[in-house]
C-alpha cells in the first residue's frame, strides 16, 4: 500500500520538475542525454535556448494512453489517463516493459496484439485457475478427514458463500450447473481488480472492452440458459408475452407494443453489468490519484500528511470496492439467470 502510494507521489514530483522545467526554459534530463543512446530528437522550429522535445521510444510504437508531449503549459501534475488507460508497456521498477506495435500478431480482421490489460487479464486468469484447482484438491483430503489448512478453508468459505448464498436463492432449481461458471466469474473479476492495487500493477476490468467482454459471457449463459430450460416456445414468450384472460385481439395488440421494451431490456442488463464495474473501478483510482495530486496542487510537502491520509483511507476502500463490485457482478448474473430460467 504505501509503496504505491510512494510511488504515485514519486510520478507526480518528476512530472511536476519537468513542467517547471520547461517553463523556465531549462531541458529536461532525457533531452540532454538522449534516450537509450540516441541522440535528442530536436524540432526543427525550436528556438536556442528552450528545451528539445525528446520522443520517447515508448511514443514510437504508438501506445495507447501514451500520446506525444504535451504542448508549452500543458501536461502539469499527474497524467491520470496514463495510469488507468491500456498502453503498448508495462511500467516496471527502474524500466518499462515494451509490448509489440499493435498489429504485429493479427488473426483476420483482428489484432491480438498483446496489451498492458491483456498481460494482466492472463496473470487474472493464471490466479483464477491456481487458487480454484488448489482448492479442488485439497477438498478431496478434506473429505476423506485430511486438514486442508488454512488458505484452503478461507478459499471453501468463500466458494460455499457464494454457491450457498449467491447462485442457489436466485436461480433455484438447476442451480448447481450454473455454480461452476459464477463462482470463476466472481474470483477472476477480484483478482482482476486487486492487481491494480499493487505496485506497477493494471486494473483491465477498469476497461470498457473487457467489461463488455465479461457482460457478454453473463449473457450469452442467460440466454442460452433460458432458451435450453424453457424451449423455443417458451423463450419467446419472454419476448413477446401475451396475457391470458383478456381479448385476443387486446391481449396480441399488448404483447406487440410491449415486445421492443422486452427485447431491449435483454441488452440493457449486460449493459449496466459492464458500465457499473468499469465506472467503479475507474472511479476509485481517479479519486486516489486526485488525493495525492493535492500535495503539488497546494505546493508544499508541509501539507502531505493530509492528502496522504485520505489517501490511504481510500486505498483501504478501494480493497473492499474490489471485493464488492466482483460480488455485485456475481450475484446480479445469478439474479438475471434466475429470472430467465423461471420465466413464466
Amino acid at each position: 500500500m504505501f509503496a504505491r502510494i510512494a510511488l504515485l507521489l514519486a510520478l507526480a514530483g518528476a512530472s511536476t520538475a519537468a513542467a517547471h522545467a520547461q517553463d523556465h526554459g531549462t531541458p529536461p534530463a532525457a533531452a540532454q542525454h538522449g534516450a537509450a543512446g540516441q541522440g535528442p530528437v530536436v524540432h526543427p522550429s525550436s528556438p536556442a535556448g528552450h528545451a528539445a522535445e525528446v520522443m520517447s521510444p515508448s511514443h514510437e510504437q504508438g501506445g495507447a494512453g501514451h500520446g506525444a508531449e504535451a504542448a508549452h503549459g500543458e501536461g502539469e501534475g499527474i497524467d491520470f489517463l496514463h495510469h488507468i488507460l491500456d498502453a503498448r508497456e508495462i511500467e516496471l521498477p527502474g524500466m518499462a516493459l515494451h509490448l509489440p506495435a499493435a498489429g504485429t500478431f493479427k488473426v483476420g480482421p483482428f489484432d491480438l496484439t498483446p496489451t498492458k490489460h491483456l498481460v494482466f487479464l492472463v496473470l487474472a486468469g493464471l490466479l483464477t485457475m491456481l487458487v480454484l484447482l488448489y482448492g479442488g484438491a485439497r477438498a478431496g483430503g478434506a473429505e476423506r478427514g485430511m486438514a486442508g489448512g488454512r488458505r484452503y478453508t478461507m478459499e471453501e468459505a468463500m466458494v460455499l458463500f457464494i454457491r450457498n448464498e449467491v447462485v442457489k436463492p436466485n436461480i433455484g432449481h438447476g442451480y448447481d450447473r450454473y455454480a461452476p461458471f459464477i463462482v470463476t466469474l466472481f474470483f477472476f473479476i477480484l483478482f482482476n481488480n486487486l492487481l491494480g492495487l499493487i505496485p506497477y500493477g493494471s486494473t483491465a476490468t477498469a476497461n470498457i472492452s473487457v467489461t463488455a467482454g465479461l457482460a457478454i459471457m453473463a449473457f450469452l449463459a442467460t440466454e442460452v440458459g433460458g432458451m435450453r430450460a424453457l424451449g423455443f416456445k417458451g423463450y419467446m414468450s419472454t419476448i413477446l408475452f401475451v396475457p391470458k384472460g383478456m381479448h385476443p385481439v387486446a391481449a396480441w395488440a399488448m404483447a406487440i407494443a410491449l415486445a421492443p421494451i422486452e427485447l431491449l431490456g435483454k441488452f440493457t442488463k449486460p449493459f449496466s453489468l459492464a458500465v457499473r464495474l468499469m465506472a467503479n473501478m475507474t472511479a476509485g483510482h481517479i479519486v486516489l490519484l486526485a488525493l495525492i495530486s493535492l500535495i503539488f496542487v497546494f505546493g508544499s510537502f508541509v501539507l502531505a500528511a493530509a492528502p496522504v491520509l485520505m489517501a490511504t483511507a481510500i486505498f483501504f476502500l478501494e480493497i473492499f470496492v474490489g471485493f464488492l463490485q466482483a460480488f455485485i457482478f456475481a450475484m446480479l448474473t445469478s439474479v438475471f439467470i434466475g429470472l430467465m430460467q423461471h420465466a413464466h
